[in-house]
């Protein structure tokens, strides 16, 4: 199957026309990421990034939809998405592991614990 393309400016692809018809088209944000594309079948997508270009929001005309939230080294650290799926993830020796939502709380509330312990526990020396 042939195509032919079109760029903008800054060479980023905004529209592909195929030898069937079918046609797709594209937008860029200033720092040239995807935030939305287009078919000739009706189908679309949209995506939002963040300051640091790192991409926090997707949804598509499938009504399939999910946000990510990062730390401040850029490290995806939450995930939830349109059919209730939901993972946040911890980092060990820079390898990103998952966990769900539950056992996320349950550290949560171990290192309020433990923090609260050491409060304690240091009020109590200083008396």
């Amino acid at each position: 199957m042939s195509y032919k393309e079109e760029f903008d400016e800054r060479g980023n692809r905004i529209h592909t026309k195929y030898s069937n018809g079918s046609e797709y088209w594209h937008k860029y944000d200033k720092n040239n990421n995807m935030i939305h594309t287009k078919s000739s079948h009706g189908y679309e997508r949209w995506w939002e990034y963040d300051e640091n270009e790192n991409l926090v929001y997707y949804k598509d005309t499938d009504n399939h939809e999910y946000r990510k939230e990062y730390d401040k080294n850029n490290n995806e650290i939450h995930y939830k998405d349109s059919n209730k799926d939901e993972y946040w993830f911890k980092y060990i020796n820079n390898k990103k592991i998952s966990i769900t939502k539950q056992e996320f709380k349950q550290i949560e509330r171990r290192k309020l614990l433990l923090n609260n312990k050491r409060i304690n526990r240091f009020s109590l020396m200083d008396i």
